[in-house]
């Protein structure tokens, strides 16, 4: 009894070492949905941007409509046309001297209003959508939501225009869903900040 006893009291006040030594190794797996790689490829050997092919129409539903949720849907709505269209810009606020600002600003947020939450926050950026000549403030939050969901359309657009040559199918199938993972992050409030 007075072993198990020692070996007890010497493990519980060992060193900050001897608990590293039983700690499990934890490292990053990934295994393919078969049915979405399946999707993945059958739309990758006729790309489409039509939203209701299979493949895209999950990626719809999971990803981009959740992430370019606002509060303000009319303004969310028109930034997925122009997202889709591609006809989006995006630029810091710092660009444009102050005497410039339209009067419209104000409706279209400011620089310290969110003009897709509605939110009082400090808005570094702005958008642009098509040839419109206002400008909406957002958010750090919304300009990376809006951003991953354009970092995905501009991959799949990649992919359609051949421009992707230089990857397998598990390759762009793995892109794909990294981009995924990065739009997910986004709408859950996770991201990067520029300083």
């Amino acid at each position: 009894g007075a072993a198990s006893n020692k070996s007890t009291s010497s493990a519980m006040s060992g060193s900050h070492q001897d608990l590293s030594v039983i700690q499990p190794i934890v490292k990053d797996c990934k295994e393919a949905d078969l049915s979405l790689y399946n999707e993945f490829r059958l739309w990758k050997d006729e790309p489409t941007m039509d939203r209701t092919c299979p493949f895209l129409d999950k990626i719809y539903q999971e990803d981009i409509f959740p992430c370019l949720t606002f509060s303000k849907s009319e303004l969310a709505s028109a930034v997925l046309e122009a997202v889709e269209n591609n006809t989006l810009s995006i630029e810091p606020v710092g660009l444009q001297p102050i005497r410039f600002v339209k009067a419209s600003a104000v409706e279209c947020g400011g620089p310290k209003k969110c003009a897709l939450t509605g939110q009082s926050k400090s808005c570094k950026h702005r958008i642009k959508l098509g040839d419109s000549s206002n400008y909406y403030y957002i958010s750090p939050f919304c300009r990376y939501r809006i951003t991953s969901v354009c970092n995905f359309f501009t991959y799949i657009r990649y992919i359609q225009q051949g421009l992707v040559k230089q990857q397998d199918v598990d390759q762009m199938f793995w892109e794909v869903m990294q981009l995924r993972k990065e739009m997910s992050l986004a709408k859950l409030g996770y991201f990067k900040e520029e300083l």
